[in-house]
This record gives structure tokens, sequence and C-alpha cells, in this order.
């Protein structure tokens, strides 16, 4: 009778509770979905109160300039993504390398690099020149690759062969001899082709015709920084009409004459040598002799237009009829760079420190940590030229009365 109690009592007791908990869900805050502008069977919703919301919950107000006005600081975007394209107008301007199609892989790398760190912002255009007909493979990946337009263009016979003028018997037993001295490059044909082509003919292939500014781009080359301006617009905004991030002393095994043919040009042409110009750049002694600086034209951003003028041609065509791209191996970097110093002013040549940039063996590294951490660049200072014993960047900075960037010392 006991146990039958206790179970009449536990069923009781289990009976209040799920009433209990019944009447607590089906009076539960918890609001039913209602169509939008209705209330519960078509009443008008009550208005809620107000949610109360510190003031510390507020952000800051931003102004105009993008700088937090309580604290003077700028909100941190280090996250955040650029857009796709920079904003502003775009300059008559290309890329433009010289590739054999042997070179894909390689072109394709810097290619990358060109425009991971600058063209994805900019869509420049991309001009391709050869001896030989690029083939369509090449073509495929490189076009897949640019963000601008391509273009594919075979150089003349004319300009990439022995001119008439050349003894080629000569120019043969110079390349053995070179050979049998170990100078570099010194029995190789093409190479003496390349640099002729690149000193006096490129910037007249008819693709280049329709443009004003170049930027040379070789095979294997890396930016180890963001480029977040357009370095084209740049030049022009500022008068400027040939550029480099190397410089250093040319091989002087391979331009023996290549002075004695300035100063036969300087001679005959003295209305070219322009006033203010960057003779002490070259020549310790105002011109007498050659110290061999030269900027590395691996790299260059440039005018067209110059190298088109009358000063340029006249100074191309007198050193070409000497002879030493074949009696000598001249490279078209003292050829361009010699160019540059005499016939434009000093401050038209430019050195982009915030251009970060390998062609082995040499690296250009940016001078100053802040810079580099701005610029998310990846490079070892320790490997930075600039300031090394066989670099002339010092002699560009002190000939042109520029403060060297601070922390020059370090990298010495």
């Amino acid at each position: 009778m006991a146990s039958g109690s206790t179970r009449y009592i536990r069923y009781i007791l289990f009976a209040c509770f799920s009433l209990a908990a019944l009447y607590f869900l089906t009076s539960s805050s918890i609001p039913t979905p209602q169509l939008p502008g209705s209330g519960a069977w078509g009443s008008t919703p009550t208005a809620k109160p107000p949610v109360s919301v510190s003031s510390s919950d507020i952000p800051p107000p931003i102004d105009s300039s993008g700088t937090n006005a309580q604290t003077g600081k700028t909100p941190n975007n280090a996250g955040v993504l650029p857009p796709p394209t920079a904003p502003g107008e775009r300059m008559n301007a290309t890329f433009v390398t010289l590739a054999r199609n042997s070179d894909i892989w390689e072109i394709a790398k810097s290619i990358r690099q060109v425009e991971d760190r600058f063209n994805r912002k900019y869509n420049y255009d991309w001009v391709f020149l050869n001896d030989k007909p690029f083939e369509d493979d090449f073509k495929k990946l490189t076009t897949s690759l640019v963000s601008g337009k391509t273009h594919y263009g075979l150089i003349p016979k004319e300009h990439w062969s022995f001119p008439d003028f050349i003894d080629q018997e000569k120019a043969k037993a110079v390349r053995e001899d070179m050979a049998q001295r170990k100078i570099i490059y010194g029995d190789s044909i093409s190479y003496r082709h390349m640099c002729r082509y690149e000193s006096g003919f490129f910037f007249r292939h008819p693709l280049m015709n329709q443009f004003e500014w170049y930027w040379r781009v070789e095979p294997s080359i890396e930016l180890y920084c963001d480029i977040n301006y357009d370095t084209f617009k740049f030049m022009k905004d500022n008068g400027k009409k040939y550029s480099f991030v190397l410089s250093l002393y040319e091989y002087v095994e391979t331009i023996p004459t290549l002075w004695d043919s300035v100063k036969n040009f300087t001679k005959k042409y003295p209305e070219h040598i322009a006033q203010g110009n960057s003779m002490g750049f070259l020549s310790d002694d105002d011109g007498k002799t050659y110290n061999h600086c030269h900027f590395w034209s691996n790299f260059e951003i440039g005018n067209l237009d110059w190298l088109r003028s009358k000063a340029y041609i006249d100074y191309f065509e007198s050193l070409d009829h000497d002879g030493g791209f074949f009696y000598e191996r001249w490279g078209d970097a003292p050829v361009h760079s010699i160019a540059a110093a005499l016939t434009l002013k000093k401050e038209e040549i430019h050195f982009f420190n915030d251009i970060a940039y390998y062609h082995v063996p040499f690296t250009h590294c940016p001078t100053g940590e802040q810079k580099r951490l701005d610029l998310k660049c990846h490079c070892n200072p320790n490997d930075n030229f600039d300031w090394k014993g066989y670099s002339c960047t010092t002699r560009y900075f002190d000939i042109n009365g520029i403060t060297k960037p601070e922390g020059y010392e370090k990298e010495q």
C-alpha cells in the first residue's frame, strides 16, 4: 500500500512538472516571425525600446585625410587589398623585352614579377622583339601573363647582322683573341648583335613608334618591392628622360677605344652636348679620360623621343661607324649611359631608390628600413650593391648634390 501511494505521488509530481514546462514554452518571449509591416493577427507592432550603446562602442570619426580625429593616427589598412587597377590617366608607354623563344620560362618569371609588383594596377602594354619569329607557345604564355596588350615583332635582318663597313675577318680575329683572354662574351657574335641593336635600333622598330615611354625588362629579373605609383607618369611630371637602379664600372677590356669615339662625336657635334650635363659621372678630368662608370641598362625607364632625337641618332651612327661593337665588344650600357650623361641635363636623369631590382649578379635593395617595410620588400639590405666600392651610384649622388639616404653607411 505504501509503495502504491509512492507511485501516485511520483505521477502527480511528473504531471505538475510537465504542465509547468508547457506553460513556459507557450508564454516564451521569443518572437514569432511576422510579415514586414504587420503585427500578430494584422495588428500594428509595438515599437521596440532603443538599445543603449556606450560611447566607447562608437568608432571615432575619420577626417577627410583618413586620420582618426581623436588620436591623430591613421587607420592601419595594411591588410586591405588595393583596388584591382589604379585610377587616373595612363601614359603612352610600354614594357619592351628582347627575347628568344628559348627564354620563355625565364621571361615568364620576369613578367610575373613586374605584373605582381606594378603592372596589375596599371595594365601597360608589352612589346616583345626577336630576331626569329616568336612561336605560338611563347605568345600564348606571355599573353596570358600580361595585363595589358602584347605585341610581337621580328627584328629586321639589317639590324641584326654585320653592316657593310665591317671587316669580318678583322672582327673574327678579335673574337678569337678575346676568347683566349677569357673576356666575358668576348667570342660571341649574337651578343654583339644584341648590344648594337639595343644601342641603336630597338626604339626604331615599327611596334615602338606608337609609344613615348619604355621600361626595359630582361629574362630572370626580380622586383623585390611594391611599386605603388605610375613610374611613367612620374618621369613625365618631373621632367625625367632616363633612369636607372644600378650603376657600376665597365670591363676595361671590352671598350678600349670607346672614349676616343665619344670625343670624336663631341668634337663633330658640339651642339648636341647639353649645358649642365653629367660629365662628372663619366670622367674625373673634365672629359680627357673615361672612368668607365655606366648605368646598368638591363633596367631602364626612358623617353623614346630622346632616343629618336637627332642628338642621339648622330651619336649612335658616329659610334657605329667606328666599328667598336664588332672590333671590340662595346656594350649597350656604356653607350646609353654616355649618351644620357652628355646629351641630357643632370636633372633629367633619375635614380629609383624605391624600385628594388635583381639581375644576376647584382641587387639594388632600397636603403632605409622603414621604406622597405612600407613597400613590402623581401630583399636583404646586406646584398645592396649601391654603396659598395665597385658601384658608381655614390658618384651620381655627389655630382647632383643629393643627400644619400639615411643608413647608407651600414651598407658599404
